[in-house]
């Protein structure tokens, strides 16, 4: 038997500065396949969305490179370039050096009401992984640019120049040695942006591809794509319903609770299947969360007091089945929290009870007036429901009757 290590304090490894995010990438971005390497842009882009979320920003662009870097811009505040009081470090250096460094943890006292991004956390772990970043902040009339090299700092913070413009420049090239790929899709990328763009009504989003040679993918598509969307969620589920039979237009509302911002898009189909899409600070929450039960929940009882309040359904019928008000129904929902509660790094679903109350309270009110105040298209909404339940019990009849059959004959 071979003889075995001792295990003792020499053995305990300490992973300083950046170092546990290239050891172990996936627990940061998910993976570090094709997925991974785009999400690294939408961390970077999350943080210019911040900046349009506090009003402070209405254009990003982002732009594909020939070297196979990429580079995201917006007109926001730019990230301060003054020394940080402890770490007497540009703050701009802490940011992007820095795991848990950032504008947006102290809540009323933080430079964010809301914020998706987590600068420090988003920043930090795209520089990591990154064989080259380079960060110029265009503040108080100055260009600030840093460089670092796999989340290290290279060149010190330097004032290139002048300028009128203000924001921040990020351009980063991924890390062959980290990622199965760096191949940048302009498709993938253009989905997520045009989302982007109808979350923050009325912000211009730029994609441009730069590179000489381009995956064969993307050679379908122009150079140059602008997205800007006054409509907002309302023009989202059109978007989504493009080649559906719709029912009315869609039903949209938004208000300001104690604990967040409500807004919500609602458009039924003659189709059969539901597409319900939720959000939180711009975040595509795609294992839902608290606001996407109570949204659920508000539906089913908004839709079915509505219908027993007109008589639509009698006394003695059962009441519709959540999956009979969803069929057929495109939705979008986006709250905005001061302190949200993702749960994993890749923010895949909303962590925070209180928000299942807030949607839930909300929904119930403004879809009831709706219906109160359109009864021709609430008519309408309710037939497609009740058409739901006549096919379902019809289905649950039919199979019924197969097994009684099935066990006669056994």
């Amino acid at each position: 038997m071979p003889k075995k290590e001792a295990y003792s304090a020499e053995k305990i490894q300490v992973l300083e500065g950046l170092e546990p995010v290239r050891k172990r990438p996936g627990m940061y971005i998910g993976s570090t396949d094709t997925r991974g390497l785009h999400h690294c842009v939408y961390e970077i882009v999350d943080n210019a969305i911040d900046e349009a979320m506090a009003g402070e920003c209405n254009t990003i662009i982002v732009i594909l490179h020939d070297d196979g870097s990429v580079s995201v811009e917006d007109n926001g505040r730019g990230i301060p370039v003054d020394i940080h009081p402890k770490l007497k470090k540009p703050a701009l250096e802490v940011v992007l050096t820095t795991l848990h460094a950032g504008g947006k943890f102290g809540g009323d006292e933080s430079g964010y009401k809301v914020s998706g991004g987590l600068h420090g956390v988003g920043s930090s772990v795209v520089n990591a992984l990154s064989t080259h970043m380079k960060a110029e902040v265009y503040r108080e009339g100055k260009i600030h640019v840093q460089e670092y090299k796999r989340g290290i700092t290279a060149t010190k913070l330097k004032v290139v120049g002048d300028t009128d413009k203000r924001g921040t420049k990020i351009t980063f090239t991924p890390d062959p040695v980290i990622f199965d790929t760096t191949q940048f899709y302009m498709d993938t990328l253009m989905q997520r942006l045009r989302q982007q763009a109808y979350l923050t009504r009325g912000v211009t989003i730029a994609i441009e591809d730069a590179r000489e040679t381009r995956p064969e993918e993307d050679t379908k598509h122009p150079r140059l794509y602008r997205f800007q969307f006054e409509g907002g969620i309302s023009a989202y589920v059109k978007h989504l319903n493009e080649s559906k039979e719709m029912i009315g237009r869609p039903i949209w509302f938004e208000k300001e609770t104690k604990d967040g911002v409500v807004e919500v898009a609602i458009q039924y189909t003659k189709a059969f299947q539901e597409n319900v899409v939720s959000f939180a600070n711009n975040i595509h929450t795609a294992e839902g969360g608290h606001h996407l039960t109570g949204f659920k929940a508000a539906l089913t009882r908004t839709i079915n007091s509505y219908a027993r309040s007109q008589s639509i359904l009698k006394e003695k019928e059962d009441n519709l089945s959540a999956d009979d008000v969803r069929e057929g129904l495109t939705s979008v929902i986006s709250v905005r929290l001061k302190e949200p509660q993702f749960e994993g790094q890749t923010k895949g679903k909303l962590g925070n009870a209180e928000m299942k109350t807030a949607v839930e309270s909300v929904v119930n009110e403004k879809l009831a007036e709706y219906l109160e105040e359109h009864p021709a298209e609430a008519k309408e909404i309710i037939g497609k429901c009740m058409l739901a339940a006549r096919a379902r019990l019809a289905a649950r009849a039919a199979r019924d009757s197969v097994i009684r059959k099935g066990a006669l004959e056994g």
